[in-house]
């Protein structure tokens, strides 16, 4: 059985999806794990922060046609991460998800990159409502999932909502991550909240404006700020990944006990 991890992350649009996966893959490597960072939301910005710059996608590269090699596709970032983006139609044209198949389906073709690493990591657009997002566990790529939120209602009503797709699809959490906004009481709220889940909170990432620095010159935290305060709290995060902690099968909150909740 083979040892690689594939975790996908999931949370609502705009939580810190992307610069988290860019940060735990950049501590990963810097602790000598081989990581692949697959970025599967339509915007493919997951792997700017790695590269410095913005790749091209593989659905635009498929779509024009002619000969794709492993070059045209897996770009090499700090400290060797690999970094794919699967990009995605254009707006009001077809499916994200079933991209993210056709994607993964010729990467495998043309590279072997999935199969000499030690994590693969899928930055997931967090709609799993859409049967198309869930496109990655489906596919049966991805063994467990971490789910980003803050101490706000919405964040939280679309992190359950992803732990219901979840449970559905028997896909175990393996905890989750507080991104935090500075709401009142957050870190209680995102606690309780990961506990009635039957999870627990593997990370609390305190608002700092070293991120939003980092993420304006093109670098993760991990190489712009290796000696802040938050660089350690991502890299204590990757070690947790790594980790063989044990996920679990989600129980979703009810929506009454999840407004209870965020009222506390």
């Amino acid at each position: 059985m083979s040892s690689i991890k594939h975790i996908a992350i999931y949370g609502k649009g705009g939580i810190g999806k992307s610069c988290t996966a860019s940060n735990i893959a950049a501590a990963c490597a810097e602790e000598g794990h081989r990581v692949l960072v697959v970025g599967c939301d339509p915007k493919s910005d997951s792997s700017i922060t790695l590269v410095g710059r913005r790749i091209p996608t593989m659905m635009d590269l498929i779509q024009r046609g002619g000969e794709i090699k492993e070059k045209d596709v897996v770009f090499s970032g700090y400290k060797g991460v690999k970094c794919i983006e699967v990009g995605g139609p254009e707006p009001g044209v077809g499916c994200a998800g079933r991209g993210i198949i056709v994607a993964i389906d010729f990467l495998r073709k043309v590279s072997r990159a999935m199969e000499e690493v030690d994590l693969v990591l899928y930055d997931v657009p967090g709609d799993i409502v859409c049967g198309g997002f869930s496109a990655p566990i489906r596919k049966g790529l991805v063994s467990q999932a971490y789910i980003i939120t803050s101490g706000e209602y919405m964040p939280l009503y679309a992190g359950n909502n992803i732990c219901k797709g979840l449970r559905r699809l028997n896909t175990p959490l393996a905890g989750v991550i507080c991104n935090s906004r500075e709401a009142a009481g957050e870190r209680e709220i995102v606690e309780s909240f990961a506990r009635e889940l039957k999870s627990r909170m593997v990370a609390f990432i305190p608002k700092d404006p070293i991120v939003q620095k980092c993420e304006r010159l093109a670098v993760t935290v991990i190489e712009g700020a290796p000696a802040s305060q938050i660089a350690d709290v991502y890299r204590a995060l990757a070690r947790d990944i790594m980790s063989a902690a044990k996920p679990a099968i989600p129980e979703p909150l009810t929506d009454e006990r999840l407004m209870e909740l965020t009222r506390a």
